[in-house]
């Protein structure tokens, strides 16, 4: 079992900054690729970004690329997202996923830890 908290969600103008963390704990970090979702009000729970263990490779939804990046310290079983450039529809509650395989994910189904979620609001 995997348990996943976010933090760093918040209230931030338009074309601000947030950095996202995401701690694990439970069973190893070791060989979770990890990804970030999130979720506006109304709408599905949509793919944000993916990074692979150990790190290597990441991959980004159209609308996070150039403004998002994902990494991770494996040493503080520790996920983050950056985010720049912030527009008010990235307005949202953002959630971090384990996934116990070492690829990269696009698919909220291929995860199998979540954690609670953390509200990002960006204002115009």
């Amino acid at each position: 079992q995997v348990q996943l908290v976010e933090s760093g969600g918040g209230l931030v103008q338009a074309g601000g900054s947030l950095r996202l963390s995401c701690a694990a704990s439970g069973r190893t970090f070791d060989r979770y690729a990890m990804g970030w979702f999130r979720q506006a009000p109304g709408k599905e729970r949509e793919f944000v970004a993916s990074i692979d263990w150990p790190g290597d490779i990441t991959y980004y939804a159209d609308s996070a690329k150039g403004r998002f990046t994902i990494s991770r310290d494996n040493v503080k079983n520790t996920v983050y997202l950056q985010m720049n450039s912030l527009r008010p529809e990235d307005t949202a509650v953002y959630y971090c996923a384990a996934r116990s395989t070492r690829s990269v994910a696009l698919s909220p189904a291929n995860y199998d830890y979540w954690g609670q979620g953390t509200q990002v609001t960006v204002s115009s």
